[in-house]
């Protein structure tokens, strides 16, 4: 027997109960009247469906606030400020890894040579002049590397 089989069984008894019941109930009394009842079969198809939960209800959530005060605007942020590492003879991603150790995340870098190159490979590079020299406080973008190819003259 199939689920939905079994399920229009127990339909027809559920529905058919009240009905049996009542029929039973009557009295041998001829002078009240005949319950006369009906048996109906209903077929009822069901389709399984998810058990949902109900959500819980929650007034509301309160979280510590995590978030620096804003600056106003008669006072500026004041920029951070940290001691610019020695980095001569360093390779150029190395140099720019003591910055951001440092504090300063954004450093610039150029070519010492003259001839305008592009730093894309960092680590094939040697630092061979800073600017400002180590010890100097600087922000984001204070530093400047002069660098030469691994292999290219310098005083490294």
């Amino acid at each position: 027997m199939t689920s939905s089989s079994r399920f229009r069984v127990r339909s027809a008894i559920v529905l058919a109960l009240p009905a049996i019941v009542l029929a039973g109930c009557g009295s041998q009394d001829s002078t009240e009247p005949e319950v006369r009842t009906e048996v109906r079969t209903v077929t009822v198809e069901a389709t399984a469906t998810p058990a949902t939960i109900a959500p819980t209800s929650v007034d509301r959530i309160v979280l510590p606030d995590t978030t620096a005060p804003e600056p106003s605007a008669s006072e500026p942020a004041a920029p951070v400020l940290v001691a610019m590492p020695p980095v001569v003879c360093m390779n150029l991603q190395s140099a720019q890894n003591a910055i951001q150790a440092a504090g300063v995340f954004y450093s610039r870098s150029a070519d010492a040579s003259g001839e305008g190159r592009m730093q894309v490979n960092d680590s094939n590079w040697i630092v061979v002049a800073q600017d400002p020299p180590a010890g100097t406080l600087i922000g984001e973008g204070d530093a400047l590397l002069s660098a030469v190819k691994i292999g290219e003259p310098s005083n490294c």
